[in-house]
């Protein structure tokens, strides 16, 4: 097990050495009362010059709650773009075989409706805020909606044999003004975006985080590769605004109304 420095209090970031700080301080994502929202939760934007993430099929668009109230039409499930030319034909047919499910009236299944965590790189893409706790060996994301976190090693190489999980191992270091994080070994159990891409235990996802527009915004380049369900690795960015509000605890289980996947159960006390 990876020992770790205490956490430090929201706002907080330490240089990783004192020739570093002199050097370039690394970038504060952190703050006492604020976090992140991305204003387009569930879509990458593409990266020019390299394929692209996954896309909603225009014959098939997607309407959340609120647009499809404002419309006064049902909600609809989000529905894959399965003319993506990166996907492995069986990955193309297993997902063609969900999308007529949902289309014929199946739930379309997502880890909110079943209070499960949601894997990398699809954590980035919750509507819900974002917080970073930075330390200088170990850097902790936290999800406002049901809490989840991960956590992200710093300046360490990843482990000589990792055991999947739900959020895998993620490693990382600052180059200047940018955090990149390494993760691998991520359990099959998750998707790959919001349209329910399947993925294997080969899953290798890079991040590269900067703060933009002085401080007031936050990007994110994904590279995910998997060369068991693409051709090749595919690139996407994902933007986020600074919101006020700190840290609060919302339990999936006690808000969700929908199970038709069920909540995950312990099969024994966890203390």
């Amino acid at each position: 097990m990876r020992t770790v420095a205490p956490f430090l209090k929201f706002g907080a970031v330490i240089a990783l050495s004192t020739a570093a700080s002199a050097q370039t301080a690394p970038p504060d994502f952190s703050a006492a009362e604020t976090g992140w929202l991305t204003p387009i939760a569930g879509d990458y934007a593409p990266v020019p010059g390299f394929p692209g993430p996954m896309l909603s099929d225009p014959a098939h668009p997607f309407y959340d709650n609120v647009e499809a109230r404002r419309r006064g039409i049902t909600p609809t499930y989000r529905i894959g773009d399965l003319r993506n030319p990166n996907l492995k034909p069986g990955v193309k047919a297993e997902m063609q075989k969900d999308n007529d499910e949902v289309n014929a009236g199946k739930t379309a299944y997502s880890p909110s409706t079943s209070c499960k965590p949601a894997g990398v790189p699809a954590y980035l893409l919750q509507p819900s805020l974002l917080y970073f706790v930075q330390t200088p060996n170990k850097i902790v994301m936290i999800q406002s909606y049901d809490n989840q976190v991960r956590h992200i090693y710093l300046n360490v190489p990843h482990s000589a044999a990792v055991k999947p999980s739900w959020y895998g191992e993620s490693v990382g270091h600052y180059e200047g003004d940018t955090l990149v994080i390494d993760t691998v070994g991520l359990n099959t159990q998750t998707f790959v975006d919001a349209y329910r891409t399947p993925h294997s235990d080969r899953l290798h996802v890079i991040e590269r985080w900067k703060l933009t527009q002085e401080g007031k915004e936050l990007e994110v380049t994904v590279t995910v590769d998997d060369p068991e369900t693409y051709n090749q690795p595919w690139k996407g960015v994902l933007r986020y605004r600074r919101v006020p509000g700190a840290v609060q605890e919302a339990i999936c289980a006690e808000n969700n109304l929908q199970f038709d996947y069920h909540m995950p159960e312990a099969d024994s006390p966890d203390f």
